[in-house]
């Protein structure tokens, strides 16, 4: 009788203990979700491009083609000077534009007479390209680069087998010649009066992943970066990371709007870029200037705010090196940045929720949105017990004397894009209306505020919500 007492009681204790140190399995990804290369991507939030080219020693925007390559002459250019701007912008991406719509190349190419080799600059011995890369990697920074398929010097263009055999050979040169290439352009760009010409873009993207796996292809369609449908920065107040790539095809306008807000229904993963420039211009011109930090900061909150990447132009001038006053205006931008969101005002406080998964120690807690880690999120049980409030949670501030005027959202997006429609409350007053929500939402306030009780109530969303971050932030440079 003891011997069954004593077993019991191990059983018991046995089971107890298991029952504490067993481990909540993760929720199923709702589908589509993104690959590891796209996730990086999302999470750089801000990335740089260079338009660099015959059009910086011609002042124009749109070359002819004709240009004598004589006239390509920098005569201080150092891409090492662009990379520490790069680095003081805090920019872990740059991309450089290797061949503009003139079809001047800025690598020496097999294939035609229209490039560095053929210029004055270096005596004809100098690669831009391999300069940019090297510089890159020297600075700990990613490089990309930007091909146009629209060529206005390539005799072959217009010819469609002739023309494909020569883009795919440029494209095999500098995928292959100058290492690790993480994102690629393909812009959708031709005049109205261009000549007709298909373009193979499929066996194009084939070859672009055969050369280079992780690389990120972009353009309008895809297929791993969307084109947000503008070029002002700007994505839609809804804007999805999903799409169904078969309605989209490259350089046909009419489906801006659908690229600009996405598609709830998207069986494709696609998230959207914003390309926008400093200047007016994508290339250096002597009498344009830099947008101010109010532009800039409005562009940032309707870019990376808005569930996407910035892609920010900073032309370097006809000496090869990028303005001073760009610079300035970049490093400013991104301290901006910095000030506003280096403190958050969530940290710290009482966190609780409609439901968990899993219960107290399943480790999908309310606190895991103030704990500054993107990977790990609340989530709430399959069927929220929220008394008909849906899922929501609550962060109650222990310091009610700093205001807060940004309100910062973020889903776990390696799950899927849940959120359709949700509300903000502070001490019960609804102060933000939204619907999709992503990577990062931000939204900024009218007026400062210093509530105590900040709920996220989800309305609407494609199954459970899982949210990775929710903080609070003051914005002094907001007006009003």
């Amino acid at each position: 009788m003891n011997n069954l007492l004593t077993f019991c009681l191990v059983s018991l204790l046995y089971h107890i203990q298991f029952s504490q140190s067993k481990l909540t399995t993760p929720p199923l990804p709702i589908s589509p979700t993104p690959s590891y290369s796209q996730l990086r991507w999302q999470r750089r939030e801000i990335i740089m491009f260079f338009h660099f080219g015959m059009n910086t020693f011609t002042d124009s925007e749109w070359g002819t083609g004709e240009e004598s390559p004589s006239l390509f002459n920098p005569t201080n250019l150092d891409t090492n000077q662009w990379m520490e701007a790069a680095v003081e912008a805090g920019v872990s991406l740059v991309i450089l534009v290797a061949k503009h719509h003139d079809g001047f190349c800025l690598w020496p190419t097999q294939y035609t007479d229209h490039s560095v080799k053929w210029s004055p600059w270096r005596e004809g011995k100098g690669d831009v390209l391999k300069d940019f890369v090297d510089a890159a990697r020297a600075h700990g920074i990613d490089a990309g680069l930007y091909l146009s398929p629209w060529d206005r010097h390539e005799r072959t263009y217009g010819r469609e087998v002739a023309y494909n055999e020569y883009y795919l050979a440029q494209l095999h040169e500098i995928l292959t010649r100058y290492g690790s290439v993480q994102e690629i352009w393909f812009d959708g760009a031709k005049g109205k009066n261009a000549t007709n010409m298909t373009y193979h873009f499929q066996e194009w993207f084939q070859t672009v992943k055969q050369l280079q796996p992780s690389i990120n292809i972009f353009s309008d369609a895809g297929p791993d970066i969307r084109w947000v449908g503008d070029e002002a920065g700007s994505a839609g107040s809804t804007c999805w990371s999903t799409v169904n790539r078969t309605h989209l095809k490259i350089g046909d306008a009419s489906l801006e709007k659908y690229l600009n807000t996405g598609d709830p229904h998207g069986t494709d993963w696609v998230p959207p870029e914003c390309d926008v420039s400093i200047r007016p211009g994508w290339f250096w011109h002597k009498n344009e200037t830099a947008k101010s930090m109010s532009q800039l900061l409005d562009i940032y909150y309707k870019s990376v705010g808005r569930n996407c990447v910035l892609l920010i132009n900073v032309p370097p001038n006809s000496t090869g090196l990028v303005s001073e006053a760009d610079i300035t205006r970049m490093k400013e931008f991104h301290q901006a940045i910095q000030t506003i969101f280096s403190i958050d005002m969530a940290k710290g406080s009482e966190t609780k929720a409609s439901s968990q998964r899993g219960g107290t120690t399943g480790g999908f807690g309310a606190s895991n949105v103030i704990d500054g880690n993107e990977d790990t999120y609340w989530a709430p049980k399959q069927r929220d017990g929220g008394h008909g409030q849906g899922y929501w949670i609550e962060l109650c501030r222990a310091d009610v004397n700093t205001p807060f005027n940004v309100v910062r959202i973020q889903e776990a997006i390696q799950m899927g894009q849940r959120i359709k429609q949700y509300e903000v409350f502070v001490d019960g007053i609804v102060m933000v209306n939204g619907t999709t929500v992503g990577h990062k939402r931000l939204h900024r306030l009218k007026w400062p505020v210093f509530g105590r009780v900040i709920r996220v109530w989800i309305k609407e969303s494609r199954g459970p919500p899982l949210l990775s971050s929710v903080g609070l932030h003051f914005d002094p440079f907001r007006k009003g």
